[in-house]
């Protein structure tokens, strides 16, 4: 059994803001901009949840989601150092193109992006596809407290093969993975029983010119 989660995807960080890829870097300031989407975030979900909320709190290693999931922590009067960071809630690993701009890959070698789907049209030299997200994400699954529900800070990509797993999607090729339909920043999914509902829309960008991956 899958507890309930409260997925969260980062806020807009400056490389989102410039439209670079960021991929598993390590650290990718938030912007101002970003700041004020983690804090509209938070205080969603103080309102849901109240002060000190008995709920797990998970984000990816990344320093955009740490960020994002320590402003949210303050407002929930959790303390940050209860947040578990894992590598399993990682965005897709976009190897040869990470840190680089869109606008110079696309130059390089074509299109990118699906525009319908605002997905990658193609794996990422030396990354990841979609279900090597699918697997990590499942031992990630398997690995939670039943019990107890859980807060989780993760990605563009992560959160839409997350949701994808539990609540279905359209899978963007044959034999692949579901992959959920994309948010927006800051947007925060309450998922329960195979469904999920939107506590909080985000005001980020959903397209990749893509700012998010």
């Amino acid at each position: 059994m899958t507890p309930t989660l409260y997925l969260a995807r980062h806020a807009e960080t400056v490389f989102n803001a410039a439209a670079r890829m960021q991929g598993h870097m390590g650290h990718t300031p938030l912007t101002r901009n970003g700041i004020r989407q983690a804090e509209d975030m938070g205080r969603a979900l103080r309102d849901l949840l109240g002060p000190k909320p008995d709920i797990a709190l998970w984000a990816s290693r990344a320093g955009r989601t740490m960020q994002t999931a320590a402003i949210i922590a303050e407002h929930l009067e959790r303390d940050f150092f209860d947040i578990r960071a894992d590598d399993r809630l990682l965005e897709i690993d976009v190897g040869d193109w990470e840190g680089r701009s869109y606008q110079e890959i696309v130059a390089e070698s074509g299109p990118l992006l699906c525009a319908e789907r605002r997905v990658f049209l193609r794996k990422p030299p030396n990354g990841e596809w979609y279900p090597d997200i699918a697997r990590r994400l499942s031992g990630w699954l398997a690995d939670l407290d039943p019990a107890r529900p859980a807060l989780v800070i993760s990605h563009g990509i992560t959160a839409r093969v997350l949701r994808g797993a539990l609540v279905g999607g359209t899978p963007f090729e044959p034999g692949c993975v579901p992959l959920a339909a994309d948010a927006p920043q800051g947007t925060v999914f309450r998922i329960e029983g195979g469904r999920e509902d939107a506590i909080h829309v985000g005001h980020g960008s959903v397209d990749g010119k893509a700012k998010g991956f």
